[in-house]
């Protein structure tokens, strides 16, 4: 049985781990891993289970995750590198992974530099006349209701007008799994500003919410569910990790 406290070889894999998984953010503020087994199986290259959880963690696409979980059980490992402070997977695992986002951190990453870019001079048709508009500061919201809410200020070239575009829309898993994908959407004002226009907001919120975003090396993520709530979105995926990251 697993003692109640990691031994010194537990805690000597848990911050080889954790070492390796800080050197791949950009930003933690709480990593914790917690490795189990006892020296028996350890010998037979056997771990009882591996639990990382992250607060904070700035990823890819400067997104931002308040909440990381990774927890697996049985796992295979090579007892040499083991004994090496290093833990070597003889064969992959899986393991259930979640992620918490909260509608601050969507919003940040909505106005990083990589996405603002993405959203400018883009080529739409309003009443049939062919413009070009520059997006300007995006709000996402999560009111409630299953909904994601989106609001932003566009900036019309021809014209030089400035006009405000809000909607709601809902969240889906994707059929492979691999990301959300928003449907269903309506306008605060009852009409839509233009068709190219709303795609190109909901195809870089669904960049944003691509699970590749939140994968480890040597880690993939496969979304099962989603749950939207007041304020916080979370993602519970299947992780299949093939290597743990190494110091």
């Amino acid at each position: 049985m697993t003692q109640d406290k990691p031994d010194i070889g537990e805690q000597a894999l848990s911050k080889a781990v954790e070492i390796g998984l800080s050197s791949q953010l950009d930003e933690v503020e709480n990593l914790d891993v917690d490795i189990r087994t006892d020296p028996g199986k350890l010998i037979q290259g056997e771990l009882e289970s591996v639990k990382i959880e992250g607060e904070g963690l700035v990823m890819q696409k400067d997104l931002r995750a308040e909440e990381l979980e990774v927890e697996t059980d049985n796992i295979a490992i090579n007892p040499l590198s083991a004994a090496f402070g290093k833990i070597e997977l003889t064969h992959p695992t899986d393991a259930d992974a979640h992620v918490v986002l909260t509608e601050q951190d969507v919003e940040r990453a909505f106005n990083s530099k990589y996405i603002c870019e993405k959203l400018q001079n883009l080529k739409v048709k309003v009443n049939g006349q062919p413009l070009t508009i520059d997006t300007r500061r995006v709000e996402f919201r999560l009111p409630g209701n299953g909904k994601i809410a989106l609001n932003t200020e566009i900036f019309i070239n021809e014209t030089g007008e400035t006009q405000q575009i809000c909607f709601t829309t809902l969240p889906h898993v994707s059929p492979r799994g691999e990301r959300v994908v928003l449907e269903e959407v309506q306008y605060a004002q009852g009409k839509e500003l233009s068709p190219e226009l709303t795609a190109a907001l909901l195809e870089r919120a669904s960049e944003l919410l691509d699970l590749r975003n939140f994968q480890l090396q040597g880690m993939s993520l496969r979304l099962r569910n989603l749950d939207v709530q007041k304020g916080k979105l979370t993602l519970q995926a299947q992780a299949h990790v093939e290597q743990f990251p190494a110091m």
